[in-house]
């Protein structure tokens, strides 16, 4: 199963990037895209479409074109793809960094939650909206 973080601009300019890939790969969660960009407002406007309208939408949309962002692609090898999205999500915690538990990337890096350090896919769905965004399927490696 196939989903996608971005590592946030608050994380990128902190320098925790190593540290918080690293938290997927002591799982056993393989890396098979990944690149840092500068994030344009278009990508960032098609990923957050869902949350058009809300009060926080245009902070959100400013904060992710601010500074360079780092996307990629996890391949958690799950039978069940929900479960693989679970994972993922247990791994950086809940939305809200004050109230993630300590141990996952936002309970431990996260500073308040209009800089919650992480975005990743929430659903199937989600990932397969939200990867090709960014990716294209050629760009993705394999392991053999």
């Amino acid at each position: 199963m196939k989903t996608l973080i971005i590592i946030k601009p608050s994380a990128v300019e902190r320098g925790i990037i190593g540290e918080i890939l690293s938290r997927f790969e002591r799982q056993g969660i393989r890396i098979s895209a990944l690149r840092i960009i500068n994030m344009s407002k278009k990508q960032a406007e098609k990923l957050y479409a869902v949350h058009k309208g809300k009060q926080f939408y245009n902070k959100l949309i400013e904060h992710m074109t601010s500074y360079p962002v780092v996307v990629a692609v996890l391949d958690v090898d799950f039978p069940n793809p929900d479960d693989a999205i679970k994972l993922v999500r247990k791994i950086i915690g809940v939305t809200n960094p004050l109230e993630a538990d300590m141990g996952t990337i936002r309970g431990d890096f996260g500073l308040r939650i209009d800089r919650n350090i992480i975005h990743a896919s929430d659903s199937v769905e989600s990932a397969e909206y939200e990867i090709p965004i960014f990716f294209s399927k050629e760009e993705f490696v394999t392991y053999d």
